[in-house]
């Protein structure tokens, strides 16, 4: 329980403050051990006052990663330039403009000058702070290390959000191309094909197969203009749903894991999350039972969340956590690296050390490959849209030339 006291010290001056204690009588002792006497002492019960304010920080919308790694790095740096916690606190409330983030400092910063370890207050806010964030503060509470702590949960974070940042770049150049021709490609079938198919029932020619599918799907699209609209906006929303559910997260997962290129990529970026987040957590001297369970969190993919439950109950039998990893011949998900370097690691006492180079060269890795991907995929897609541009004329206007060299 936290209590707030007021107490007297041996030279007569008279102070407030706030300490975590069991009972009251157990406040007393500890105080009284400096030499310092109670003068009163009363339970804080604002803690449990906060949840209502927990609700409302929901609908202020969200905190990105990169405020967070911010956060972390700029908290970090003033407590490490020798200023108080709460000081610190209150320049980066003062600094930030995220309005959540800001309300959130707010309470962390209350929190803390109540008493509560700063742990103890960003855990009030798992939808900001995630159980790595926490793990890896409170391991640096406990070791007196809180702004080694800090500058590695930003620099883990940072590589993990470059690392996302990296794949999704490689797949934006793509989704834009294709989503710029079917926007175009549904214009065209609305507006210019009937005009073309109007012209063809003047002239009453033999349509080829292509252009007579092409006519089709243009009348259906402009008699039934808002019915498909809304047909595409249910198809699509159900996708997302379907891809959100367990099920459909499995399907995605296993999907991926088997495309050319992709999977390469997803194995990847995979090893260097794993072997990042497992670095940064035993360098924090959290235990690492909990580390592998934090670990399992912050992966996505439903089959590599498996293998390290593997892991986890491997490591509670006392055996090897690199015989989870080298024994993984049946899926191949981590490469045979990543055992190798688990294994010496094991048998050197040096495993986060081993981790962090596993993560160094996968990280390499994935740059390396989405660079390659986003030079091989243009070409390709400029094949694509030429395809798709000479289908196009052939089906509308080969028969209309038909006509004129018949002419």
């Amino acid at each position: 329980m936290l209590f707030k006291f007021k107490a007297v010290k041996p030279s007569g001056e008279v102070y407030e403050g706030a300490m975590e204690a069991t009972d009251q009588h157990s406040l007393y002792e500890e105080l009284k051990k400096s030499g310092d006497s109670v003068i009163s002492a009363v339970e804080d019960k604002g803690r449990g006052k906060r949840r209502p304010f927990l609700n409302l920080v929901g609908f202020l919308g969200r905190v990105g990663m990169a405020e967070k790694i911010n956060f972390a790095k700029n908290l970090g740096a003033m407590i490490e330039s020798g200023l108080p916690m709460t000081r610190a606190l209150s320049v980066l409330e003062r600094q930030t403009r995220n309005k959540k983030l800001k309300m959130v400092i707010s309470k962390i910063t209350q929190g803390v000058g109540h008493g509560e370890s700063l742990s103890q207050s960003i855990s009030d806010f798992p939808e900001v702070f995630s159980p790595l964030f926490i793990s890896m503060v409170k391991a640096g509470e406990e070791s007196g290390s809180i702004t080694k702590s800090l500058k590695s949960v930003a620099e883990q974070m940072e590589k993990n959000y470059l690392l996302i940042k990296r794949l999704r770049g490689a797949m934006i150049y793509p989704a834009i191309v294709v989503s710029v021709m079917i926007i175009i490609s549904i214009l065209l079938l609305i507006f210019l094909v009937p005009t073309l198919t109007q012209t063809f029932s003047e002239l009453n020619l033999d349509l080829p197969l292509s252009t007579r599918i092409i006519i089709g799907l243009s009348s259906f699209l402009k008699d039934n203009t808002l019915s498909s609209l809304l047909l595409i906006i249910f198809f699509v929303s159900s996708v997302v749903f379907i891809f959100r559910t367990p099920g459909g997260k499995r399907f995605l997962g296993f999907s991926f894991l088997r495309l050319p290129i992709i999977s390469t990529l997803i194995k990847e970026s995979n090893s260097a999350r794993t072997a990042r987040t497992l670095s940064s957590l035993l360098s924090a001297g959290v235990d690492f039972l909990v580390a592998i369970k934090i670990t399992r969190d912050v992966i996505q993919n439903h089959f590599y969340k498996k293998i390290l439950e593997k892991a986890e109950a491997s490591v509670r039998k006392g055996d090897s956590i690199a015989s989870v990893f080298l024994e993984d011949s049946a899926q191949k998900l981590y490469p045979p690296f990543v055992g190798e370097m688990v294994s010496i690691g094991e048998e050197t006492g040096k495993l986060s050390e081993m981790f962090s180079n596993v993560a160094d060269f996968y990280e390499e890795e994935v740059n390396q490959k989405t660079k390659n991907f986003s030079t091989i995929v243009e070409p390709v897609l400029m094949v694509c849209i030429g395809l798709f541009v000479g289908i196009f004329a052939v089906s509308m206007l080969g028969p209309i030339y038909s006509l004129v060299d018949a002419i």
